[in-house]
């Protein structure tokens, strides 16, 4: 890849499934650069068209109009390039329970081809402290230990991008903070490009230098976490009552910006919290409040501010997503 050159660029990307009268339109003209060497972030609701774009970018799915380059390469033209340059690390650890950890890493080396990888395994073992059980079956391993193996696989090839895919889905505290330390770790220690998948908030403020928001296949807003806090001059009022209240009520008060419905709750925009409790109390008995919290601006504030809704925490439906991530290995070939 050239001096230069986006690790991953994206210019009026659209992907259609089904007919243009009563197909899904899964990608709406995205556009992303990504830049070489940093960790960017895909952030957003379950749907919005994380993995389509993966997909799109790595060859599993067409392109139903627009471009996409990964590596300097057209993802349409040139897709043989593309995936001897890319590594793919997916939600859930594909690995051969029935081999050994070094077993798996000599198949990925047959699948893609390689010779002298030798050294480049023995190496990342060592890095990800797995050399001492390099003969163990992985059925006997722990989760953060494949994790570590299966991202060990997506680096034998020495890529300069790789895809991660909601990789810390399903973890529990413990083990997603040691894969953000790995996930930080490996884009500096290899010089890797990283972009990741999440709808995890903190997450994606943890670990990205640049986030793009996607909701419903757009782009809705990119930059740094910095940058994406302070689009939102305001803070979020979250109100919930026993009897009910007008929304006119609440925009009438003094430092009020925006109010919306949401549930049995009232979220309302204000310039200062500090300054609208006092009126909201005044006007609302405080026997009446159920519940009323104040966020002051964040990521989850900036999706509230531009969807009127909060990023869900549901799980991703399963259904067909064995088949995607046995299709992506088969890919990396």
């Amino acid at each position: 890849m050239s001096d230069g050159v986006p690790a991953i660029e994206v210019h009026d990307l659209s992907k259609r499934y089904g007919s243009a009268t009563n197909g899904v339109l899964a990608l709406d003209h995205v556009n992303l650069s990504v830049a070489r060497g940093c960790v960017f972030g895909l952030l957003g609701p379950n749907g919005a068209g994380k993995t389509t774009l993966i997909k799109v970018l790595t060859g599993i799915s067409d392109i139903t109009s627009g471009e996409g380059r990964v590596a300097g390469f057209d993802v349409r033209r040139e897709s043989l390039e593309v995936r001897a340059r890319i590594g793919w690390v997916a939600a859930e650890v594909i690995l051969d329970d029935d081999f050994s950890a070094w077993e798996n890493l000599w198949l990925q080396a047959k699948l893609q081809d390689l010779t002298n990888w030798e050294d480049r395994a023995t190496h990342l073992l060592q890095y990800f402290s797995l050399l001492d059980r390099k003969d163990d079956k992985v059925s006997k391993f722990s989760t953060g230990m494949r994790k570590k193996l299966e991202i060990s696989l997506a680096l034998l090839h020495q890529p300069s991008v790789i895809f991660m895919d909601e990789p810390t889905i399903g973890l529990d505290v413990p083990t997603r903070r040691m894969l953000w330390d790995i996930i930080t770790g490996v884009h500096k220690e290899f010089g890797v490009t990283v972009l990741l998948t999440t709808h995890y908030i903190e997450e994606a403020d943890a670990l990205c230098d640049q986030i793009a928001i996607i909701d419903k296949g757009r782009i809705i807003a990119q930059g740094s976490p910095s940058e994406l806090k302070a689009r939102v001059r305001a803070d979020i009022v979250q109100l919930e009552t026993s009897d009910t209240i007008d929304a006119a009520t609440l925009r009438a008060l003094p430092g009020v910006q925006d109010v919306w419905a949401q549930g049995d709750d009232w979220m309302i925009r204000v310039g200062s919290s500090e300054a609208f409790l006092p009126l909201l109390l005044r006007t609302v008995p405080t026997d009446h409040i159920r519940r009323i919290s104040v966020e002051k601006p964040s990521l989850e504030t900036v999706f509230l501010d531009l969807t009127g809704r909060r990023l869900g925490q549901e799980d991703e439906p399963m259904r067909d997503i064995r088949k995607f991530y046995a299709q992506m290995r088969r890919a990396r070939s």
